[in-house]
């Protein structure tokens, strides 16, 4: 089965961190290919440890949006 997953990275010292938004699964890579590449692997693990978790995938892009915060 197919799965369209949105992938937030963000580079964290030396390292990017590729985020997995609709399941919370995070891994990382010198680069950006890598952490994407390494991301794939952990969702894959992730949805063949738990078949009932691709139940919390779903057919709607997600909503993202700018949170915009004063703080001090």
């Amino acid at each position: 089965m197919r799965y369209t997953c949105t992938t937030a990275i963000t580079q964290e010292g030396k390292w990017y961190v590729a985020r997995c938004v609709e399941l919370g699964v995070v891994s990382q890579g010198k680069t950006i290919p890598e952490a994407e590449k390494n991301l794939r692997e952990a969702v894959e693990l992730y949805l063949d440890d738990a078949p009932r978790k691709r139940r919390l995938l779903s057919k709607r892009a997600p909503m993202i949006t700018m949170l915009d915060i004063q703080h001090g």
